[in-house]
């Protein structure tokens, strides 16, 4: 999700805004960053935050970031995300380590899109698990903006797996989660949300939050297979057996 210079009560900061250059608000606040670089991300009160210059800034202008408490002043210990109490339902990964296996009788899928410039050449990777085998796909997009890519990973990840199965998305998109999951308002990519929005009727779906770039196992392997897919324009869909531990013997 781009960004744009803004003020917020005298201070220049970036703040996240949709590919039309609007601020995009959750629960009243808006992604801001004080610097580029320092990782720490914080959210402003929407009405407090003012584009200073409309220009859409890149994704990449900012790094990925760790949530700081809430109303926290510069310099103070950062949290990552999920730590807040006050944290949307379903938006954000449980505490602890994101997982490499799914629930029983459930599936589990990281998705993550990429895009080369934005808009530009894009693609996408998804790692979905089951309990019985392990699905990686990478698609090829074309010219496209990062958004439609981060969205298209997790229709495809939806799609991979049958509807009467539940199924979790991880994603580090908040762009995707906040469309399809937390009643934002799409400004852009309409006929795209609306698609994933019909695709999890009358399915157990949820989508996670996970942070990008943090070592995050399956975020990673979902990451790679997006860029390669935009280095050789080309997609790909593999399906490797996944082996079950062996149920112990009953004692005596």
């Amino acid at each position: 999700m781009p960004w744009v210079r803004a003020n917020v009560r005298g201070t220049k900061v970036f703040a996240r805004v949709d590919e039309a250059g609007g601020l995009v608000s959750a629960g009243g606040r808006v992604e801001i960053r004080y610097q580029q670089r320092d990782g720490r991300l914080y959210r402003a009160v929407t009405s407090n935050v003012v584009i200073l210059d409309p220009t859409v800034l890149p994704e990449d202008t900012c790094n990925p970031a760790e949530e700081v408490k809430r109303d926290a002043p510069k310099g103070a210990p950062a949290v990552r995300e999920g730590g807040s109490a006050s944290a949307a339902k379903g938006s954000t990964a449980p505490s602890g380590k994101p997982p490499t296996s799914p629930a029983p009788n459930s599936a589990l899928a990281y998705s993550d899109g990429a895009c080369s410039g934005n808009p530009g050449p894009a693609g996408l990777g998804v790692v979905v698990v089951t309990e019985g085998e392990r699905i990686e796909l990478s698609e090829y997009l074309g010219h496209a903006t990062n958004n439609v890519a981060e969205l298209t990973a997790v229709l495809r990840a939806i799609e991979a797996i049958d509807p009467a199965m539940p199924l979790v998305v991880y994603t580090d998109s908040r762009y995707a989660i906040g469309v399809v999951q937390q009643g934002w308002k799409a400004k852009a990519n309409t006929e795209l949300v609306a698609e994933l929005r019909r695709s999890i009727v009358g399915r157990k779906v949820e989508l996670r939050y996970v942070p990008g770039h943090a070592g995050v196992e399956l975020n990673e392997r979902a990451d790679v297979l997006a860029r390669d897919s935009i280095s050789h324009r080309g997609s790909q869909r593999k399906v490797m057996p996944r082996t079950r531990a062996p149920v112990p013997a009953p004692e005596g």
